[in-house]
């Protein structure tokens, strides 16, 4: 009996640490929670019930029948549509190439000195939005079967044969961004023990390799762009070097989080203002607010106004991602310093520390040796910790 009441309780030992483990990994679930919250709201809130909202169009014509037919639409579309007038066939083309308007109606009036009706033709580019260009030729088909005339439709900007909804853009940026926010893991986790300017460096040099396997991958691989590889190679380069700077910088403060900051900005706001699927006169206020000035629309705008459009637009575009590459070596700039502060603020807290050991120590007669099974701090006993955050990092990448 006395040997049983002396036998260590093992199950009570056990129980406070599993205890411990598993509110350590409910703790950690926390992210993947947040992450399918942060999807569901964005891709649902602005691809979910796409609509036009003020979508502009152009009714071609300079006389009474054109001007009424342009505000007819704009009264009974309440907003979908914003019906303007332009004089001539090539003022049309002009400001569909400029992406101005979406679609322009030639209306099937009268050809002149003959009495037969001129067939109603509708001018789309559905390089700038084949979803667009479809609901375009949704509206004025009904208009055209008015007058008991079939609706001519003529694309004067068409993508690439292999991208035949030009949506390929889209999910070249969605190999770009994974290559590019995945890799700030691996830079700011493992290589957290690097200096700043080293890691930078990384960052730099890996975007490099991120954009060429983008290129290639839409050039001579699945052949979505068939010219201007180089442009789009600068333009690449620019919209990686931005994300990889910026999340870089903000491990710093952030940490084992830093997946989720990323994710934020560079999936679920960025991918979702793009207009790689829906431009933004498709989607509600805040993603069509979001494309004027986010990095995935600069990237996406920006090759499609190079490839397609002959540069129209193009250098807003560039200014864009040049924006962003600031911003993210100004991040990467403020981690230093704070990096820095932090490391002189470690140095005179175990400074002092050592001191006041070492004036503990004096004022004993002997000095002791460590206890048998313990070692003095060191610096490295942390690292554990930071694998465990580079671990969870991956995990959610």
């Amino acid at each position: 009996m006395t040997a049983d009441r002396r036998r260590p309780d093992h199950h009570s030992d056990r129980h406070p640490t599993r205890a411990a483990d598993l509110r350590h990994v409910v703790t950690h679930l926390l992210t993947p929670l947040l992450m399918c919250i942060g999807m569901g709201l964005a891709y649902l809130g602005a691809f979910a019930n796409p609509a036009p909202h003020h979508l502009p169009v152009a009714i071609v014509g300079t006389g009474t029948h054109a001007q009424v037919l342009a505000q007819t639409l704009n009264d009974e579309t309440h907003g979908t549509l914003e019906a303007r007038t332009v004089p001539d066939r090539a003022t049309a083309i002009e400001q569909l190439k400029d992406q101005d308007v979406f679609g322009a109606y030639l209306a099937g009036v009268k050809a002149t000195g003959t009495g037969a009706p001129r067939t109603p033709e509708l001018l789309v580019a559905t390089a700038g939005s084949d979803t667009s260009a479809t609901v375009v030729q949704k509206v004025f088909t009904p208009l055209a079967a008015r007058q008991g005339a079939p609706l001519k439709v003529t694309d004067i900007a068409p993508t690439a044969e292999n991208d035949p909804t030009g949506q390929g853009i889209f999910f070249l940026l969605v190999a770009i961004s994974i290559g590019s926010y995945a890799s700030v893991a691996v830079i700011g986790g493992a290589g957290a023990v690097l200096p700043m300017r080293l890691r930078a460096a990384l960052a730099i040099g890996t975007s490099f390799v991120v954009s060429i396997i983008g290129t290639l991958f839409a050039g001579p691989v699945f052949h979505l762009v068939d010219h201007g590889l180089w442009a789009l190679w600068s333009l690449a380069w620019l919209y990686s070097a931005g994300i990889l700077l910026i999340g870089t910088g903000l491990h710093t403060f952030l940490k084992r989080w830093t997946t989720l900051g990323v994710m934020t900005l560079f999936v679920m706001l960025n991918f979702t203002s793009s207009g790689g699927i829906f431009r933004p006169e498709m989607q509600n206020g805040f993603f069509a607010a979001l494309h004027s000035f986010w990095n995935g629309a600069g990237f996406v705008e920006g090759t499609r106004s190079h490839v397609y459009f002959a540069d129209h637009g193009l250098a807003g575009h560039v200014w864009t991602l040049v924006g962003w590459l600031v911003v993210g070596l100004l991040t990467v700039g403020v981690a230093a310093l704070a990096e820095n502060r932090r490391r002189t603020a470690e140095a005179e807290a175990i400074a002092h520390a050592g001191a006041v050991a070492a004036a503990a120590v004096a004022a004993t007669v002997p000095e002791r040796a460590p206890a048998p099974g313990r070692t003095p701090a060191h610096p490295a006993a942390g690292r554990e910790t930071d694998a465990e955050e580079e671990m969870e990092e991956a995990v959610g990448v």
